[in-house]
C-alpha cells in the first residue's frame, strides 16, 4: 500500500471518530438557586463530520447524543436524579443551511457549497440531587 493511500485511509478513519467532551464543576447545595439541591454544573459537547450537504454522517453529532448520552449519563454517574437543562445548541442541518454553510475563514468566498462540514452540538445543565 502506497504512502498516499495509507494517509488517505488514516484521514478517513480519524474523521469517522466523533469527538465528545464532558466537563463538570461541583457546586455546594446552596450555591445555585433553583428547585432541588444542585450538585454540579455539567457541559457536554460533541463534534461531528458530514459530507454532501449533511446527507452522509461520517461522525454523528446531535442534541440527542449530547443531552442523553453525555449530560444525563454524567449526572446519573454523579448520583443526581435529574438534570435541569440551561442551554442547548446545535448546527442547523435543514433548509438553506443544508446547501450553504457559514464562512469558515475571513478570506473564503461567501457563500460556499456545504460539501464538507463539521457539525457541533453543545448542552449545559445543572445536576439536581
Amino acid at each position: 500500500m502506497s504512502l498516499l493511500r495509507r494517509s488517505v485511509l488514516l484521514s478517513l478513519l480519524s474523521a469517522s471518530a466523533a469527538c465528545t467532551s464532558v466537563e463538570t464543576a461541583t457546586v455546594g447545595a446552596g450555591d445555585l438557586a433553583g428547585p432541588g439541591q444542585a450538585m454540579a454544573v455539567i457541559q457536554g459537547q460533541s463534534l461531528g463530520y458530514t459530507v454532501l450537504f449533511h446527507y452522509v454522517d461520517l461522525a454523528h453529532s446531535d442534541l440527542d447524543t449530547v443531552v442523553n448520552k453525555l449530560l444525563v449519563a454524567q449526572a446519573k454517574a454523579m448520583g443526581a436524579s435529574r438534570v435541569e437543562l440551561k442551554a442547548a445548541t446545535t448546527t442547523p442541518r435543514s433548509g438553506i443551511f443544508a446547501l450553504v454553510g457559514a464562512v469558515p475563514m475571513v478570506d473564503a468566498p461567501a457563500p460556499y457549497l456545504n460539501l464538507l462540514s463539521f457539525t457541533n452540538a453543545r448542552a449545559v445543565g445543572v445536576a439536581i440531587k
